[in-house]
């Protein structure tokens, strides 16, 4: 399975500034999550500005480092903000967290993220397991050439039942992908709720199907940090997303770390 030649660049510039050559597990953290990054041992990071060929982040609640250390005595790298297409990037560029981790060897990945509620039971500050995404017929594969069968379910099994061993409630469902940046209109979200979506977000949906493309156990968590157009009244704010994560920083580090620990 191919990975851009440039990955292996990164790397070799990693492993020169402190980076092991190779890892238990790659995390990705959503907006507003990145304090998970307080949870590493033996920690060491690296601003993406300093690492060749890496692209920057520029949305709110992504501080653009990446960092390596040690969770429940695993070696870890953790990339505190993602790359998303409605910045301007590629979808090679967004899968890059995905691209590394498989030239690191990890054995699994972490993907988190803020997202917006469509299912209507579900609250802000939820916790939910993805276990399908929803892509509205767009090709969002780096490598679309390449076919291949996408499987979620297996991984979305295992995370809630490491959840619910954990004494910690989490919701389940589908991810609907959307490239933004706008938010979506109370039509789309009435539209995709009759379609089978749970969630709405910007992200995650290359990064869980390049990594299924690879071969790379992955487990994908969204925080519910607002409700979608339509579901409650009000303007949707980005404050929304730092005010949820604030709420469930500690929860969501404990799901993250038990998911490492047992995956």
């Amino acid at each position: 399975m191919s990975i851009p030649d440039y990955i292996h660049q990164i790397k070799e510039y990693l492993v020169e500034n402190e980076f092991p050559p190779q890892v238990d597990s790659v995390v990705i953290l959503g907006s507003g999550l990145g304090d998970f990054s307080s949870s590493i041992s033996e920690s060491h990071s690296v601003p993406y500005s300093q690492i060749p060929i890496f692209p920057e982040t520029s949305v709110q609640g992504h501080s653009g480092e990446l960092y390596c250390g040690k969770i429940a005595g695993k070696h870890i790298i953790a990339f505190s903000g993602r790359f998303h297409h409605y910045e301007g990037h590629d979808f090679k560029t967004t899968a890059l967290p995905i691209h590394l981790a498989k030239a690191f060897d990890a054995k699994n990945i972490v993907i988190s993220n803020a997202a917006g509620a469509i299912n209507t039971t579900f609250n802000i500050g939820d916790l939910m397991v993805i276990d399908d995404v929803l892509r509205l017929f767009q090709k969002i594969s780096p490598f679309p050439s390449e076919p291949f069968r996408y499987n979620l379910y297996s991984i979305a099994d295992r995370v809630r039942k490491i959840a619910a061993e954990i004494g910690l409630d989490v919701q389940r469902g589908t991810y609907l992908y959307v490239k933004g940046p706008n938010y979506e209109t109370k039509a789309e979200i009435r539209a995709f709720r009759i379609l089978g979506a749970d969630v709405v977000g910007m992200s995650t949906a290359p990064e869980l199907i390049e990594a299924s493309r690879l071969n790379i156990p992955a487990a994908a968590v969204s925080l519910i940090t607002n409700m979608a157009a339509g579901v409650e009244a009000g303007k949707l704010d980005h404050s929304e997303v730092k005010k949820a994560a604030e709420q469930r920083k500690e929860d969501f580090a404990r799901l993250v770390t038990e998911i490492i620990s047992r995956l």
